[in-house]
C-alpha cells in the first residue's frame, strides 16, 4: 500500500511502499539521529550493570566486578549512578529487590482507594499536574489514522531513546526503541492511513525538556488514547498510579470494577502504546516480581528503581 511521509526539514514528500525497508533507510540517512546525551549513555551503562547483577545475583557481585563488566573504573561507575539515579549503586539496587516491591504493594493496598481518587502530594500527583487526556471515538478508531497528520521524532530519555508521535490532540505514541527503523515501522502499522511528518511537535518539545530536567511543564501535555473501550478504561486506571508506587494486575482489575478480568487487563496493559506517560511499568505480579514489559523487562526494573529512588529522595 502506498503511503506519503513528509520530511519537515527538507520540505519534500516521499512516496513509498509501506512494506519497503529501503524507504526508511533513505529517510533516516538524511536525518541527524545522534541524540545520545549523557543521560541516555548512563542508562545504557546502568542497564548493562543490572543485567550482569541479575545473572550473577547468587554470589552478589562486588562493585569491582560490576565495574569491570561495564568497562569502567568503580569510581566512574559510582559517579554515573549518583548522577543518574541520585543514589549509590548499592542503594539503587535495593529498589530492585522483590522485598522492596512487596513493601510498595502493601503500601499501595493500604492507600488504594484514596490514591486512585486523589493521588499523593508532590511527584505522586505528577500526571494530574501536567497531562490531559482525550480518547478516540469508535469512528476514529476504525479510520486507522485516515485524515490525520502525525509528527514524529526520536528523542533521548533517561531510559534510552524513544520515538514520539503526536497528532493535533496529543501524544499518540511513545515507545523506547532499539533503532529508528523498527520504531517507525511500528508507528506506521498502528496508523497506516496517517501522514507521517518527521518533526518534533509542541508536545514532543515539552516532553523532551521534561526528560532532560524533570521539571513539570507549565503547559499540559496532551495524551491521545487510541484503543478499544476496555483498553482505554485500563489505561486511564494506570495513569492514576502515583509516582514511585506499584500495583498488581489484580489491583488494576479491581480499580476498573472488573476483579475477574485480570487476564484481559494484562493483555490491555501489554498493548499500551504510550510508554512512561501511561505508566504500565508500575504494574507488577502479586508475588513482587516485575513481570513482562513491552519494552524489555530490564528497562521496567530500572524505571521503577529510578522512580522509587527519586521519590524517597
Amino acid at each position: 500500500m502506498n503511503r506519503i511521509l513528509k520530511n519537515a526539514h527538507s520540505h519534500y514528500q516521499i512516496l513509498y511502499l509501506s512494506n519497503s525497508k529501503n524507504r526508511i533507510d533513505t529517510i533516516i540517512a538524511s536525518t541527524d539521529l545522534c541524540f545520545m546525551n549523557n543521560g541516555n549513555h548512563h542508562y545504557q551503562t546502568v542497564a548493562a550493570a543490572i543485567q550482569y547483577i541479575t545473572a550473577h545475583q547468587s554470589h552478589q557481585p562486588t562493585l569491582d566486578e560490576i565495574s569491570d563488566h561495564v568497562h569502567l573504573s568503580k569510581f566512574h561507575l559510582q559517579r554515573i549512578f549518583k548522577e543518574w539515579a541520585g543514589v549509590s549503586p548499592k542503594e539503587f539496587l535495593q529498589y530492585l529487590t522483590v522485598e522492596q516491591s512487596k513493601k510498595l504493594l502493601r503500601l499501595g493496598k493500604s492507600t488504594l482507594e484514596t490514591t486512585y481518587d486523589v493521588g499523593l502530594s508532590g511527584n505522586g500527583r505528577l500526571h494530574d499536574l501536567f497531562l490531559k487526556y482525550e480518547a478516540c471515538t469508535p469512528g476514529e478508531f476504525k479510520k486507522q489514522g485516515e485524515g490525520m497528520q502525525i509528527r514524529w521524532e526520536i528523542i533521548p530519555t533517561p531510559f534510552g531513546e524513544a520515538i514520539i508521535g503526536e497528532n493535533d490532540k496529543g501524544v499518540c505514541k511513545l515507545a523506547f526503541t532499539n533503532g529508528p527503523d523498527a520504531a517507525l515501522e511500528e508507528l506506521d502499522e498502528e496508523y497506516p492511513k496517517a501522514v507521517l511528518t518527521q518533526e518534533l511537535g509542541r508536545y514532543g518539545q515539552l516532553l523532551k525538556k521534561y526528560f532532560a530536567d524533570w521539571k513539570v511543564p507549565k503547559e499540559k501535555i496532551g495524551i491521545y488514547f487510541r484503543g478499544t473501550p476496555f483498553q482505554i478504561q485500563v489505561w486511564r486506571a494506570l495513569v492514576q498510579i502515583p509516582y514511585g508506587q506499584l500495583r498488581t494486575y489484580q489491583d488494576v482489575s479491581t480499580a476498573i470494577g472488573k476483579p475477574g478480568a485480570v487476564r484481559a487487563v494484562g493483555t490491555a496493559i501489554g498493548k499500551n502504546p504510550i510508554a512512561y506517560l501511561i505508566p504500565c511499568h508500575r504494574v507488577i505480579r502479586s508475588d513482587g516480581m516485575m513481570g513482562g514489559y513491552r519494552w524489555q523487562p530490564e528497562r521496567k526494573m530500572i524505571i521503577n528503581a529510578f522512580e522509587q529512588a527519586q521519590f524517597q529522595d
